[in-house]
């Protein structure tokens, strides 16, 4: 069984590479997280897990990670990535993440992940008590790369 992990955080970076994977990766190295291994999780915050404004995770790690991301080849597009927390009013309860990517503005990103955060919390019939967005946009120039996510750690 895997450890349940302590603590998340918010990233967000845009970038351009020569190909799409390296500007992926270069978006990751910006994002703070280009050194580690991402695990992609589902959209649930596991219970009692505090944000941090940065984590603190040894290279080559696995890093359970939920996250949108898009990447374009189309010079002049503009694509955007954004993520979302919500967290209910009980230090105890579990949270949910959204994650989102598309061909549209850093806001209209934010506010898909704002409004999926609320119907997934009122679908589970929980009180909000906060949410946490942070998101990115970019134009593609030749081949560029939005990346948000929620790192998880221990």
């Amino acid at each position: 069984m895997l450890p349940t992990p302590k603590s998340y955080t918010l990233v967000a970076a845009a970038a351009e590479g020569e190909k799409e994977l390296t500007a992926f990766d270069r978006a990751l190295l910006l994002a703070g997280i280009g050194n580690v291994n991402l695990v992609r999780v589902s959209s649930i915050l596991p219970p009692g897990a505090e944000y941090r404004e940065k984590l603190n995770i040894p290279p080559g790690s696995l890093v359970p990670i939920a996250y949108g991301s898009l990447s374009s080849t189309e010079p002049g597009a503009l694509i955007a990535a954004a993520v979302a927390v919500g967290v209910g009013p009980d230090a105890g309860s579990f949270g949910v993440i959204m994650e989102f990517s598309g061909f549209c503005s850093q806001e209209e990103a934010e506010r898909e992940v704002r409004e999926m955060v609320i119907e997934a919390f009122r679908y589970r019939e929980m009180p909000l008590k906060e949410i946490k967005v942070v998101g990115v946009e970019h134009r593609v120039v030749r081949c560029g790369c939005v990346f948000a996510a929620v790192p998880l750690w221990y």
